[in-house]
């Protein structure tokens, strides 16, 4: 099941780092973070789900991907939505 609009504004306006910002990388990746938490509890109930799985696997790297280019541009907001998204890092 998908996000509601209201949990997904709710998410953007947490990480959010300025009036209308829905693109920033703390944006992204704390939806990323709440879909792979979500399918995570998906897999656990459906443990031979290999479609969702993958799918799993690519949003993951994209998250990763993301942490990443955060760290080359800015280290302190990188380990700072790494923190409050409960990443160890």
């Amino acid at each position: 099941m998908p996000l509601t609009t209201t949990q997904k504004q709710d998410i953007i306006k947490k990480f959010q780092t300025g009036d209308g910002d829905t693109g920033s990388p703390e944006v992204q990746i704390a939806l990323l973070t709440n879909r792979i938490t979500r399918l995570a509890d998906h897999l656990k109930e459906h443990a031979h789900d290999v479609h969702s799985r993958r799918g799993l696997l690519s949003m993951i790297a994209k998250r990763r991907r993301l942490l990443n280019f955060l760290k080359k541009v800015d280290t302190s907001r990188a380990n700072g939505i790494a923190k409050k998204i409960g990443l160890k890092d």
